[in-house]
């Protein structure tokens, strides 16, 4: 099994964390939100697989590129 890590791409504040470790996780689904300049930018997975961490608090400020989750694959 890898580990992937799910990156923010935007510098902002998390708004609002959408799923929880141990939830099965598909590409392309929301694991979080992010607020940006007063805009909502969601955090999206790129793989298939498990959350196994979420690196992050709500209304914790992340920078870009900055790794906010990860997620285990088949």
């Amino acid at each position: 099994m890898a580990r992937e890590e799910i990156q923010s791409e935007v510098t902002g504040t998390v708004w609002k964390i959408e799923m929880k470790v141990g939830d099965a996780i598909s590409d392309g689904d929301t694991i979080m939100i992010l607020e940006s300049m007063k805009m909502e930018i969601p955090v999206i997975s790129t793989e298939d697989g498990k959350l196994v961490e979420i690196l992050v608090k709500e209304e914790q400020p992340v920078s870009e590129g900055q790794a906010v989750a990860v997620v285990e694959t088949a």
